[in-house]
């Protein structure tokens, strides 16, 4: 299976970094951002996602700030996995720093994804003003927060 970056790994527990969106000329997504006097760097500034399947199982860890510019880095990314052939889509947000709207949108648009094929996401996160944004904005039931990896494959 062909991810953004290239061959999707399967298997038993292998990560992998998944670090090369871009355009046919080496262009990375932010490009449209460059003209943004100081600010050239935003492939830098995003946490690369690291992706292990496990069975019919994957888990995307995203971590750092998941804003914006995480949103435009990672969508491609949690479009392919979330369409994929995983049962469940496990988005772990354990090492996530900040989390916004952009986050939300990021999780609804794969649950959209996993479940017209007859999936799932949940996700994993343990901090508290996440957990209240998820819970604000209605979103509890459809995400099924848990607390660690292996819960969220059960």
């Amino acid at each position: 299976m062909l991810g953004p970056g290239g061959p999707m790994r399967q298997g038993n527990q292998q990560d992998y970094a998944y670090d090369d969106f871009g355009d046919s000329e080496g262009r990375g997504l932010f490009r449209n951002f460059d003209a943004i006097e100081g600010m050239t760097d935003f492939e830098d500034a995003v946490t690369a996602p690291v992706v292990r399947t496990t069975g019919d199982c994957v888990v995307v860890e995203l971590g750092g700030d998941i804003d914006l510019l995480a949103f435009h880095r990672h969508a491609p990314l949690m479009d392919v996995v979330a369409a994929g052939p995983y049962r469940v889509v496990v988005v772990d947000l354990t090492e996530a720093t900040f989390f916004d709207c952009s986050g939300l949108t990021l999780l609804v648009r794969a649950h959209r994804r996993a479940t017209d094929r007859g999936g799932r996401v949940t996700v994993v996160c343990r901090h508290r003003l996440t957990l209240r944004l998820i819970e604000l904005a209605g979103l509890t039931e459809m995400l099924a927060p848990s607390t660690t990896v292996e819960e969220a494959l059960q």
